[in-house]
């Protein structure tokens, strides 16, 4: 960012002229310097494969609690701040074996 040497405004660049341009008095200045960018980031970087032994890996914590739907005594559990910040957050809960989902306002 550079500024107007005549009145100190921000100078806006002028693609015609190649140059910085005051909006406020009219000035034009050169371009002192060269921004350069470069993206370093490999597109194939992004990628993610998953096999089937991935697939099936379970992440999320378990805790034991009965489903309402099949009476497995195993679930996933996560929380969710759903209400506002001074009330307590929700808990979510999906059965492992029928995958029935299911909450608890604490």
């Amino acid at each position: 960012m550079q500024f107007c040497t005549h009145c100190g405004t921000v100078l806006s660049m002028d693609m015609k002229n190649h140059s910085l341009s005051c909006q406020r008095c009219g000035a034009n200045e050169p371009i002192q310097s060269t921004i350069e960018y470069t993206n370093n980031k490999n597109p194939h970087d992004k990628i993610v494969v998953l096999g089937s032994k991935e697939r099936n890996l379970r992440t999320m914590p378990q805790v034991r609690v009965e489903c309402p739907k099949c009476g497995n005594n195993h679930a996933f559990y996560w929380m969710v701040q759903t209400r506002s910040i001074d009330e307590s957050a929700t808990q979510f809960f999906r059965c492992t074996e029928c995958k029935h989902t299911w909450r608890e306002y604490s």
